[in-house]
């Protein structure tokens, strides 16, 4: 197989492309570097792409590996031949080189060795060859010995032998694989019908090749708990006929034959490929529901930070009462308490005498509330008590609702208990929602990306899959936005481009014993921190206040000289772009600069220029300042108001691959089907919306009892 040609066709790129990423995957680059900084190697192949390439690269050299392995021990057998060694090189997956390897393989005690063992492998042979022309009974005289007493225990015997042969054939599979696929049904019983969550599937029959992914997952989820019997239906007689025309040569032998193809499918085929239809439809799940996981949890990463403020984080309970966290704009802890709006005990009075004075106290402009537990009465009384305070003090706070996947996990982690060793385990919580509003970023980093709990069934999925793909998302999303290396915790530059752990904690701790870095090259006297995780890192770290105005951009050291240049070119210095006037000027400038020629003259490629002059025209501008601000609210929305026809302002927090949940105020998100988030076909609902984007929904539908809403963006003014 050539491996360069089959990925390149795959992902509809060059195969030059393919070849020069994989020699940079080879030298040690990382993903975040090859996309940012080797975009003239690669022809600007996004993270994403590059992620893509590095999985089919991966698979498809275990695969080459694993045939090499089959065709060892077909060849240690002496059993080798050329249609073998061609299969083997055809072969696409790894399960089609299993299949050819099933016949060779050392098998378990079945009846077919078993059978093998007595003596009975010639009379299958003669059997399957269909030749001989006496009654099979007396054949079956010359194979009687100690171990086989009459000729139907003989004939079993080869049957048996045969039943096993026909089940290992890999083109037989491989054909009858086609056969569930084309026409091929999943089936499910609801065998506890009491349980209303998986009440669609009581009696519910959907075709393999149509079933979508999120559909297998709750299948299996159901089938799991014990809730659902789940069963494929196939064309047997059709499968029994295409084996029975391959293999009955001889209308004498038909009957036997017949006998034993249906033994080898029911007995064999049958549980075979039913364990692995489900496998791959299962795979195929996991790889969709993966990849939206991923989407919404970069989305969530790339959340807009809202910097610059005050914020009390408000993580709501009901026994324990509701912790209280005020940070300032720089994230340090002010203030810690405990209020009890909610039941049981219900001291609106007292709660709201606190909330005032640590409002008053700390200055705070913006209060975070966690969505969990009891946040809609949280709510309520938040909003009561910022009219009070609007009434009465004349002053202006806003608040709004935070994901809290996860702080419970931060809270009891071994990293919270490093940065708050003095804090309750509880009030953590409350520090993590009020942070992740400030800068969602540098918040999420610290938790474990499967706890954020953004996607559908995370829980199900391939777990080493899912903790691979999101630790990609990560650092991707890092490396997007760039690492002040004087503030950052050693979380967030752990997942730098070239930085582990272990370096990650050596930054802080020389940060710690030397002060603030001045500049990038300090960098190398860090501890594990030579010139390869250099080169790797640089170019997404962030040293403001320091010596090179360069480094709060994204301009990697090896371009500064060039990059020098372009200034110089242009009438600048690079000190002047950190005055305001001056910088208006270099970016009027820089607009007119014609890529093509000045690329030759500073014989650097187009991309890198490109890339160059984006960054010294906002030199250090967050990108995710870009992105939708989280909706302030001061009044809140009950449930009851809700009326068919309303249009409303909502955040999109959750997206699956069956449509989006959006936040439009009240105690459950409302859902956004597939079918109602345009009038054009929508394939996927990523392709409309993203986590954290505000939009205008139609209330279409309200469901009182399960307190469920239905909403759409179709025709919204």
């Amino acid at each position: 197989m050539n491996i360069v040609e089959t990925i390149a066709n795959e992902l509809n790129i060059k195969n030059y492309q393919v070849e020069k990423t994989i020699e940079l995957i080879d030298g040690g680059n990382t993903i975040p570097f090859i996309a940012r900084y080797r975009k003239e190697v690669t022809g600007g192949l996004s993270d994403e792409v590059l992620r893509d390439l590095d999985e089919r690269l991966k698979y498809l050299r275990n695969l080459e590996e694993r045939k090499e392995e089959v065709k060892t021990s077909i060849e240690n057998q002496g059993k080798l031949t050329d249609e073998i060694v061609n299969n083997l090189e055809t072969a696409k997956t790894l399960a089609e080189v299993e299949d050819i390897y099933r016949p060779y393989k050392q098998k378990k005690k079945t009846r077919a060795t078993v059978a093998k063992a007595k003596g009975l492998e010639p009379l299958a042979q003669i059997i399957k060859e269909q030749k001989e022309t006496k009654p099979l009974e007396e054949i079956a005289k010359k194979f009687l010995n100690d171990e086989v007493k009459t000729e139907e225990e003989a004939i079993q015997g080869a049957k048996d032998i045969l039943a096993e042969e026909f089940s290992d054939n890999a083109d037989f599979r491989k054909q009858i694989k086609k056969m569930y696929y084309r026409e091929g049904t999943i089936s499910t019983k609801n065998i506890k019908k009491e349980n209303p969550t998986y009440s669609m599937y009581n009696e519910y029959t959907e075709k393999i090749s149509t079933i979508p992914s999120h559909r297998i997952l709750a299948i299996n989820r159901g089938e799991k708990e014990e809730f659902l019997k789940v069963s494929i239906d196939k064309p047997v007689e059709k499968i029994i006929g295409y084996i029975a025309k391959k293999v009955i040569k001889n209308p004498k032998y038909e009957e036997i034959l017949l006998d034993t193809i249906e033994d080898s499918f029911k007995r064999l085929i049958e549980p075979s490929l039913d364990r692995e239809i489900r496998a791959d439809l299962t795979e195929k799940a996991d790889k969709q529901a993966i990849e939206v996981f991923g989407k919404n949890a970069k989305q969530l990463l790339l959340g807009a930070p809202l910097k610059g403020l005050t914020v009390l984080g408000f993580d709501p309970a009901y026994r324990t009462g509701c912790k209280l966290a005020v940070i300032d704009e720089t994230g340090k802890v002010l203030d810690t308490g405990v209020i009890y709006p909610t039941e049981p005990q219900n001291d609106i009075e007292g709660a709201e005498k606190e909330l005032i004075k640590l409002i008053v106290k700390d200055n705070i402009q913006m209060i975070a509330i966690g969505n969990g537990t009891a946040s809609r009465e949280s709510e309520i009384f938040v909003a009561n008590t910022l009219k009070k305070v609007k009434e009465t003090l004349n002053k202006n706070v806003y608040y709004t609702i935070v994901s809290e996947a996860g702080a419970s996990v931060y809270s009891a982690s071994k990293l919270a208990t490093e940065e708050y060793p003095d804090l309750n385990v509880s009030l953590r919580g409350a520090i993590s929602i009020a942070r992740r509003l400030q800068d969602p970023l540098a918040e999420f980093v610290k938790i474990d990306p499967k706890a954020i709990g953004i996607g559908q069934y995370q829980h199900d999925v391939d777990q080493k899959k899912l903790s691979e793909s999101l630790t990609g998302v990560v650092e991707d999303a890092v490396n997007t936005v760039g690492v002040d290396v004087n503030t950052a915790t050693a979380s967030l530059l752990s997942y730098v481009s070239g930085i582990n752990k272990t370096i990650a904690k050596n930054i802080v701790k020389y940060r710690d014993e030397n002060g603030k870095l001045k500049e990038r090259k300090e960098l190398l006297k860090v501890p594990k921190l030579g010139n390869v995780a250099y080169e790797q890192c640089a170019g997404f770290i962030r040293v403001p206040g320091g010596k090179n105005p360069l480094e709060i951009t994204a301009v990697h050291p090896e371009s500064y000289e060039v990059t020098e240049k372009l200034l110089n070119k242009i009438g600048y210095k690079k000190e002047e772009l950190l005055e305001k006037d001056k910088l208006e000027k270099i970016k009027s400038e820089l607009s007119k600069v014609k890529i093509k020629e000045l690329s030759k003259e500073l014989d650097i490629g187009e991309m890198t220029l490109e890339d160059i002059i984006k960054e010294l025209s906002k030199p250090g501008r967050d990108p995710r300042e870009d992105m939708p601000k989280p909706i302030l609210r001061s009044d809140v929305l009950k449930f009851e108001d809700l009326k068919e026809g309303m249009v409303l302002t909502g955040t999109v927090r959750n997206i699956t691959d069956f449509g989006a949940f959006v936040d439009i105020g009240v105690k459950h998100d409302g859902l956004v089907h597939i079918s109602e988030l345009s009038d054009k076909f929508v394939k996927k609902p990523s392709d409309i919306v993203s986590i954290g984007d505000i939009v205008k929904v139609k209330v279409i539908g309200i469901d009182n009892d399960r307190q469920k809403v239905k909403l759409s963006m179709k025709n919204v003014e």
